[in-house]
């Protein structure tokens, strides 16, 4: 059988599952792989990066999580997440709107760059906000019903994913 190369790329993907990894996901596999719970994020989070690869889902990123990238002080650290975004397939800029919607969602006690994350995450519609972050964990579920996006520990995401 031959494949038709006739047909757009994106046609063949436009129903992937569209994801948004933060940067404590992306550092979760360089983290102490000593404790049980680093160790089996970074498992996930590596097999979500997979996935991605293969084209099977598609990975939103943005301006705010280069900025973090770039924050990070260990040089070859950074290189070395910096690398693993080689595979998103779109980054979201930051304009007005991502900022007024920031505010709203600091106010309900997100840090700046957490709200800035969430903020792009839902203009680009993703299917899943996935973090490591405990604190953005526990305020998600507190705001469920104000969050325009789920956010999921990468972790149980796709044990959920592989269930189904």
């Amino acid at each position: 059988m031959q494949i038709d190369d006739t047909v757009p790329n994106y046609q063949m993907k436009k129903n992937r599952t569209k994801l948004y990894l933060d940067a404590c996901c992306l550092n979760r596999p360089f983290d102490d792989q000593t404790q049980e719970r680093v160790r089996l994020e970074a498992e996930a989070v590596k097999a979500i990066l997979l996935r991605i690869g293969t084209g099977e889902w598609s990975w939103t990123g943005s301006e705010v999580l280069m900025f973090k990238i770039a924050q990070i002080p260990d040089p070859d650290l950074q290189l070395d997440v910096a690398l693993m975004t080689n595979d998103v397939d779109e980054t979201i800029a930051v304009g007005d709107q991502e900022q007024h919607r920031a505010m709203e969602l600091r106010s309900l006690g997100f840090k700046d760059a957490d709200a800035m994350h969430l903020a792009v995450a839902e203009k680009a519609q993703v299917d899943v906000f996935l973090t490591v972050d405990d604190a953005i964990l526990r305020l998600a579920v507190r705001n469920t019903a104000v969050l325009k996006v789920k956010v999921r520990n990468p972790l149980n995401w796709l044990a959920e994913v592989m269930e189904s």
